[in-house]
């Protein structure tokens, strides 16, 4: 696949199932992820790779994690500890913050953010499919779910990349037109 063609027909995909990539497919990936761009290579990017039974340790780190919040019935339990299993594979994207006074929490934050997008482009190359969630597992339990991850304080969870075959057609993508979004200034 020619690079463009990979960014103008990746979508997200949530219907995923086995079989998820293997070892060599995702040393590529992570080598992708890698080149993002990193001012003063700080190099923020860190990944949890969480397949097999480790979706289920996932989920209840998911449960944990919002008790805290909130007073959560029996069926959103459910539904947090079940989130892990919609797919073979789940990566945790991380960015671990170095304190650089030239380099600020969100332009790491962002490289971050680059290197996921990277890693969503080199699996639809490879043929699989992937959704970025986020939620309030990243926007309101972040230190709850770091914890239970065993993250150094530094680190903050920025969303998780459910990785899989794709085992239906996701959604078509509207065709948009950029004279709604670009400016240009002469």
């Amino acid at each position: 696949m020619q690079t463009l063609e990979a960014l103008l027909t990746r979508i997200s995909n949530p219907y995923l199932s086995e079989p998820a990539p293997k070892k060599d497919n995702m040393s590529l990936v992570y080598q992708a992820a890698l080149r993002a761009p990193d001012h003063s290579w700080l190099r923020p990017w860190r990944f949890i790779q969480v397949t097999g039974k480790g979706r289920l340790k996932l989920g209840k780190a998911f449960v944990r994690s919002i008790r805290p919040m909130e007073d959560i019935s029996e069926e959103m339990d459910k539904k947090f500890s079940q989130m892990p299993l919609k797919a073979p594979m789940i990566i945790v994207i991380i960015t671990k913050v170095v304190d650089k006074p030239n380099v600020p929490r969100i332009e790491q934050i962002q490289s971050t953010a680059a290197a996921t997008q990277n890693m969503l482009l080199a699996l639809h190359d490879m043929g699989y499919g992937a959704f970025w969630r986020t939620g309030k597992l990243v926007t309101q339990s972040n230190k709850f779910i770091s914890k239970e991850l065993g993250l150094e304080e530094s680190c903050e969870v920025i969303g998780y990349l459910y990785v899989g075959t794709p085992s239906a057609k996701g959604k078509d993508v509207p065709k948009l037109s950029n004279e709604d979004f670009v400016t240009i200034w002469k």
